[in-house]
């Protein structure tokens, strides 16, 4: 992400990780926050519950920025109730025509039961092919993982979040082994037999 504002920190550390798969949705998050080379704090807690519980959001980026975001879509899902979709729109186009939003360095990814949306400030709602998506400085080596066990194995979706996570960690200096993971869905007891 780069800055625009030369006065403000170097901020990185963050993986975020959504993945959906079997009636399933996971948005993980690593608890690490940096400024520059220097861990300031191992265990932010960067993913949420919105909409009592039927939506997850974690965030990439200035945290006082996402907050505003997520508060932002907060409303947008009271406005459009079971409409993730457009409330993702909805802020998206207000995140990237409004002078204040405009400013804001974050990014979102959003899920709900059915679907996962990755929302950027230059008007971005994208929506993974593959049931997959990730954000932060950890995105693409936890999406990597992700990837290739989705393709490869049995494990459930938040099986799946957690292994990826954890291998973006060993690689990615930004991210740590700290973990804040959200579940929708409802696990067959076949898969819990198996935690």
């Amino acid at each position: 992400m780069t800055q625009s504002h030369p006065t403000f920190p170097d901020w990185h550390g963050t993986t975020i990780l959504a993945v959906r798969r079997n009636g399933l949705t996971v948005i993980a998050g690593d608890g690490q926050v940096s400024m520059g080379p220097t861990i300031v704090k191992g265990a932010a807690r960067k993913v949420r519950t919105l909409a009592d519980g039927r939506v997850l959001a974690g965030f990439a980026g200035a945290t006082a920025d996402a907050f505003t975001l997520i508060e932002r879509l907060e409303a947008k899902l009271e406005q459009y109730p079971d409409q993730l979709a457009r409330a993702c729109v909805d802020l998206a186009k207000d995140w990237r025509t409004d002078r204040y939003l405009r400013r804001l360095e974050a990014m979102l990814l959003v899920a709900d039961a059915t679907s996962i949306f990755t929302v950027t400030g230059v008007g971005d709602v994208l929506e993974p092919e593959h049931g997959v998506a990730a954000v932060g400085s950890g995105g693409n080596f936890a999406l990597s993982a992700a990837r290739a066990l989705i393709d490869h194995t049995e494990l459930d979706a938040e099986q799946v979040a957690r292994k990826a996570m954890a291998i973006a960690a060993e690689i990615c200096v930004y991210t740590n082994g700290n973990l804040t993971v959200e579940v929708l869905g409802d696990r067959s007891p076949a898969t819990e037999a198996a935690r």
